[in-house]
């Protein structure tokens, strides 16, 4: 599995990408090919060794609470000592802070051995989004309490959004934060509340649900980060998502060197979510100031205000579309863990016999499945979306280090085209991973219903990723409600543009030319809905095909993603293995001649503007 997720790895970094070349800019100048090696030999170990063997053990010993504390497997703490000690929580920070200064590709795809191997085991995923967004928006001493010790490894993260009535509808968010004008909880007692070093001090009351990692031992201590609302004079909060703020309230309270001084902050486990994937991570509702902690005697979770009051959502959008981007990236390597397993099935399991030109001959031995063309077809259509998605999101992390290190026009057009390319580069894999998924399940037949091979885990774990993050509707209205408009079009351009390159880079070669024009096609497609969609100005009309547009749009995407990997297989291919660039080569073809053609039923509603779902009532139902 690792050996084909490596040499996968190595091609779209090296030959596609050119990491290599990030080498050049001054923040990366200290690393080669052989530092980026390293760091991909070192993951690869850790994950065979401290992940793989315990993903079926982290899916039967759920984490159990006892109604104090919350049991995990020691895999689970072992690998996350491992995770913490390889210095990875930190790869792509500066070296002032313990950091590796890695660039951000190459983290990407370090992080998908871990992903491959056991995608529950490890929560880290939360915690570099809670630190990188505190590096951004938080003050120097929040950075250095609260985001040093999540790089480190010694705290750990959590993103506390939804709540139990309003899921991902933010806007109904009800967690109240009140100014904290007691008596500091600082040793002295002196320090008014809004003159605490650790921020602005606040009081949180509210319940948060679908906390991942919300509730463990793992790490000294937990950093939630919580939007909630500060009441305004007339003590009610302010409707919409205006109003809200954003608070780090870590489990237990620290002082101002990160140390912790012995109170548990009034913030409660009130019980596990048992999902039917990532079985390894506790997922958790909590109760935020019910008074089962109370600080300084009184109910109340402190809180410490990050950046401006009312302008909490726009900090936390650092943090979601990371974990967008990580979610897809996950779902990503679930579907390819899928592939493996059922590819390493359909070679070594014999059945039935060919169809020659008088029929199957029942006197001839069985051949193995992989030799049937239906299965093959499964096969492929797993290799397309696995293969295409990985590289879809290195790509995306690619765009990351071009927007932080490159020169100041290609930086903005990473930022502009990151902000087009977040909703697919989460939902695509979200849906057409789990897909692979099925089809691997398909190819063990009925073996793969069973706890005796992997693949039926697999899709119970992507399963999840549909959600995680937030669902189709919710991407793909931000898609095309907020992300092809935005700057009055500039982003769908540019990604137009880079497609408009690759096309009249294959148009010159033979196998390529029909692959081609084909993607110029669907781009007008798409380019034509887009407009069409828009065409009366009414969001509600609109809208109401948005998922739709999004998948036609997202295999647009990986068609594009797919003729550039082809372009570059063929420009290497003396350096590559005639096997493997065969199968990169099928599987682009695959994508072309079973896969694109589908985008025009999508848009055909899109163009219409057809309102069959949203229009048919309630008691139709």
């Amino acid at each position: 599995m690792t050996t084909s997720l490596r040499s996968t790895l190595d091609f779209l970094l090296y030959d596609w990408l050119q990491a290599e070349t990030l080498n050049a800019r001054e923040r990366f100048a200290d690393h080669s090919r052989e530092t980026f090696d390293a760091v991909l030999d070192t993951c690869e170990r850790i994950a065979r060794e401290k992940y793989a063997p315990f993903n079926r053990t982290v899916d039967m010993q759920e984490p159990h609470f006892d109604g104090e504390r919350v049991t995990l497997p020691q895999a689970t703490k072992d690998a996350y000592d491992a995770y913490a000690a390889s210095g990875m929580l930190s790869a792509a920070q500066d070296y002032d802070i313990g950091g590796m200064q890695l660039p951000y590709t190459v983290d990407a795809a370090a992080n998908a051995f871990f992903a491959v191997a056991s995608i529950s085991i490890s929560s880290s995923l939360l915690s570099v989004g809670n630190a990188n967004l505190l590096m951004v928006h938080g003050t120097d001493v929040q950075k250095k309490v609260f985001a040093l010790n999540e790089f480190s490894g010694r705290f750990s993260g959590t993103m506390c959004l939804s709540e139990p009535q309003a899921g991902s509808s933010l806007s109904d968010v009800a967690t109240r934060a009140v100014p904290d004008e007691a008596p500091s909880v600082a040793p002295d007692g002196s320090v008014p509340w809004d003159q605490d070093p650790l921020g602005p001090r606040y009081r949180l009351t509210g319940n948060k649900m679908w906390i991942s990692s919300g509730e463990h031992d793992l790490s000294e201590n937990i950093v939630h980060l919580v939007l909630a609302k500060i009441p305004g004079p007339d003590g009610k909060l302010v409707p919409g998502t205006r109003g809200i703020s954003l608070f780090i309230v870590p489990k237990k309270l620290v002082d101002t060197e990160g140390q912790l001084t012995g109170v548990r902050n009034d913030v409660a486990l009130a019980g596990l979510n048992h999902k039917l994937g990532w079985r390894g991570t506790t997922n958790t509702l909590l109760n935020f100031g019910e008074g089962k902690y109370p600080v300084q005697g009184r109910a109340g979770a402190v809180g410490y205000l990050v950046g401006q009051p009312g302008k909490g959502l726009a900090c936390m959008f650092h943090m979601m579309n990371e974990a967008r981007i990580g979610i897809g990236m996950a779902a990503t390597m679930l579907g390819l863990a899928g592939y493996y397993a059922s590819l390493d099935y359909a070679k070594n399991r014999p059945q039935g016999r060919l169809m020659g030109a008088s029929g199957k001959d029942a006197g001839q031995p069985q051949v193995r499945i992989i030799e049937h063309a239906d299965v093959k077809r499964m096969l492929l259509a797993q290799k397309s979306y696995g293969e295409g998605a990985l590289a879809l999101n290195l790509f995306c992390a690619r765009l990351v280090d071009e927007q932080h290190t490159g020169v100041s026009e290609a930086a903005d057009e990473a930022r502009l085209l990151l902000e087009v390319l977040t909703p697919i580069a989460k939902s695509w894999p979200s849906e057409f991973c789990l897909e692979a998924n099925s089809l691997a399940i398909q190819i063990h037949g009925g073996y793969g219903y069973t706890r005796d091979f992997p693949v039926e885990q697999y899709w119970r774990d992507n399963r999840l990723n549909m959600i995680h993050e937030g669902t189709h509707g919710i991407q793909a209205a931000d898609l095309l409600g907020r992300k092809v408009l935005m700057e009055n079009g500039r982003g769908m351009q540019l990604l137009a543009a880079r497609m408009q390159a690759t096309m009249a880079q294959a148009a010159a070669v033979p196998e390529l030319a029909a692959c081609a024009a084909q993607l110029g096609d669907a781009l007008q497609q798409v380019g034509a809905a887009t407009q069409a969609a828009w065409a009366t100005g009414n969001p509600a009309e609109a809208l109401a095909n948005a998922v739709p547009y999004m998948q036609a749009f997202g295999h647009t995407v990986l068609a594009w993603v797919w003729l550039d990997v082809a372009l570059a297989t063929l420009r290497v291919d003396a350096t590559l293995s005639v096997a493997a660039s065969a199968g990169r080569m099928g599987a682009a073809r695959y994508f072309y001649h079973y896969e694109l053609p589908k985008i025009a039923a999508w848009l055909n509603v899109v163009n219409g503007r057809d309102m069959t779902c949203a229009a048919l009532s309630e008691e139709a139902f």
